[in-house]
């Protein structure tokens, strides 16, 4: 028996466990707890470790149209025409890493000194700096404001990370 890789269809990951699972196979789906903004509240949930990849335990040789044909399955993860074998032992890495980080602390949503962005309100598309969070449902971002830096509480969910290398065509205010 042997672990290979199988590749879901977006946002189907969960999907295509339960079916490979109903079905009698034995599958693992690696997950990270992480902060997310849902419905204006922060809220923690568990997101597949790597989007749209399972791990399936398979002896070889088998016939892969049934997985393949599984609902949430898009294909099994090939390199020329052979199913991808995982080596036992990276395996078992990726589930103690999970293990230590389910009793960790939650992977944030931002962390200090990271450039975002402001969706709503009278700084709407104000670049801020992320300072901290402020109770549940808040963050403290500084701003600058007449040349100077202000701290200012803004819903966490009128926050957008400014990806490396964004451009942005607003200017900050007070510049």
């Amino acid at each position: 028996m042997s672990w290979y890789l199988v590749h879901t269809k977006p946002r189907q990951e969960q999907r295509a466990l339960d079916n490979l699972f109903n079905q009698g196979y034995e599958c693992w789906l690696p997950r990270l707890r992480v902060e997310k903004v849902r419905q204006r509240k922060l809220v923690i949930v568990d997101e597949a470790l790597f989007p749209r990849y399972l791990f399936i335990h398979l002896p070889p040789g088998i016939n892969w149209a049934p997985v393949r044909s599984t609902l949430g399955v898009s294909t099994i993860v090939r390199f020329g025409g052979v199913a991808a074998r995982i080596p036992p032992g990276v395996l078992e890495t990726l589930r103690e890493e999970e293990a230590r980080r389910r009793e960790s602390a939650v992977v944030p949503q931002f962390t200090p000194g990271q450039t975002v962005k402001i969706l709503t309100g009278p700084f709407a598309g104000v670049r801020a700096v992320f300072d901290m969070s402020d109770g549940q449902a808040r963050a403290l971002v500084l701003i600058e404001l007449l040349q100077k830096q202000a701290r200012l509480p803004v819903p966490v969910a009128a926050l957008r990370a400014v990806e490396p290398g964004e451009l942005d065509a607003t200017a900050e205010v007070g510049s």
